[in-house]
């Protein structure tokens, strides 16, 4: 494809420009803002892409960015079967080109296109792989009202969007798949210095490997609010409410329509010295005629030892997240992780968020600006008998009803991060998980699973 071309020109030009310190990348990408170089005259050329005026107004600009990312995978024993198809290998490839054009201080849009690809795979691809060309954001903001001295403001965003919101634990973007996730629908954002609220309506697309045959839902399928508050040399905390819809919903319960409300709080603080993330749902509704009752509580202490040699970090995370303990009597009580970070318990889980409870110690070393590395031991075990395992996408894997074992299996993570400027970036990893009993019984005969991935990203 001729963008692809284009996209590779123009990132290796990047290779020759010292990095930019102003701005650092976003994980949404409409995040980023360029405005500051309206006053730039170093006559950079990277800079007319980041910022090119229009009309000769103020507030009237146009910006352009992208990304190329190249990662390989192999797995062994991925469903634990000694004689299954769980031995594989991947390469995926994932471009992306985006343009955010400013038509003055009140009205914006944003545009992104996506192609992600997948080769040497003996499976067929799975719809976190492969898309090959698809609209990832197209998306017009309007600005209501500003407060300027109070840098307060209200804006309604229509479209084609990304959302992610907190650790990414309910509504995640899910940077780790090679497909991003993105919504179609409206939001009304309200954003001041020390507090902001998000309120939306989201319909979910049917993603489909072709070229531009992703097929939208037609009905909502997420909606709620969003809210942060910033506590001054407290922390920060969050509040929240998302409602949940989808047919045909699978969990050892049975299959029904699902509708579902989620209520939650997150405190959190991140930086030098003493870090925390305290996250607790609960979740009630409905599951074709029975109720819902299901909940979630997450610790995440740590400390960072911003002074020491190579700024190690230790930190310890613990999650309980509800199972249904009696399958068939009319009631759920497994926990909807909605649209979940598939990295979150580590950068290619086997379980999913879902009748677990996880300990999981974890600890950094950043041995220069460049180089980082972490290793991480993440121990799970079934929160209800009653209930079975599931996919780190939400969605059920095995059941688990006739078995009285809880423990699933131990993973033993190790992965290193290398960043050889603002725009180029490379990172590895290796996984072991090591079954226990519960896998064990399930599968016979079973088999620890292996996973490596090394992965190259530029971006501009």
């Amino acid at each position: 494809m001729n963008y692809k071309i284009i996209f590779l020109f123009i990132l290796s030009l990047c290779l020759r420009l010292q990095p930019l310190t102003a701005q650092q990348f976003k994980l949404l990408r409409y995040n980023e803002d360029y405005s500051y170089l309206s006053k730039d005259s170093s006559g950079n050329w990277y800079h007319k892409i980041k910022y090119l005026p229009l009309f000769h107004k103020d507030h009237f600009y146009l910006s352009f960015g992208g990304e190329a990312r190249y990662e390989y995978a192999a797995t062994s024993h991925e469903d634990w079967q000694k004689n299954g198809e769980g031995n594989n290998h991947l390469f995926l490839q994932r471009y992306s080109l985006h343009a955010d054009l400013h038509l003055g201080a009140s009205v914006r849009v944003f545009a992104q296109l996506n192609s992600a690809l997948e080769t040497l795979s003996k499976l067929p691809p799975i719809p976190v792989n492969k898309d090959e060309l698809n609209v990832q954001n197209l998306f017009v903001d309007v600005r209501l009202k500003t407060w300027e001295k109070e840098k307060r403001a209200i804006t309604v965003r229509a479209g084609r969007q990304e959302l992610d919101y907190g650790t990414g634990r309910l509504v995640s973007v899910r940077e780790g798949t090679n497909v991003r996730k993105y919504f179609t629908g409206g939001k009304i954002m309200y954003n001041a210095p020390s507090f902001g609220v998000d309120a939306f309506a989201m319909m979910d697309d049917e993603v489909n490997p072709g070229i531009f045959d992703n097929k939208p839902s037609h009905e909502v399928n997420l909606w709620g609010a969003y809210s942060y508050v910033i506590i001054p040399r407290q922390g920060n905390l969050d509040l929240y409410y998302l409602g949940y819809h989808r047919d045909n919903a699978t969990f050892e319960e049975g299959t029904a329509n699902e509708t579902r409300h989620t209520l939650a709080v997150r405190y959190w603080k991140y930086g030098g010295g003493f870090i925390y993330n305290l996250e607790s749902a609960y979740q009630f509704g409905f599951f074709g005629d029975g109720h819902i009752s299901a909940w979630t509580t997450a610790i995440d202490i740590g400390y960072s030892f911003e002074n020491a040699l190579y700024k190690p970090s230790i930190n310890l995370r613990n999650d309980y997240i509800s199972g249904d303990k009696k399958p068939g009597d009319g009631r759920l009580g497994t926990f909807n992780p909605l649209y979940p970070k598939g990295g979150y318990f580590g950068f290619n889980p086997r379980i999913g968020p879902a009748n677990l409870i996880d300990l999981h110690p974890y600890g950094t070393l950043t041995f220069s600006e460049r180089f980082s590395a972490q290793a991480d031991v993440v121990l799970n075990w079934r929160y209800a008998t009653g209930d079975g395992i599931y996919r780190p996408s939400g969605s059920f894997n095995m059941p688990g009803a006739g078995s009285d074992e809880r423990y699933i299996g131990t993973a033993y993570l190790l992965s290193a991060e290398y960043t050889f400027s603002k725009f180029i970036k490379l990172s590895c990893g290796a996984q072991y998980f090591d079954t226990g009993a519960f896998i064990d019984q399930q599968i016979t005969p079973s088999a620890n699973s292996f996973f490596i991935n090394t992965q190259l990203s530029f971006k501009f």
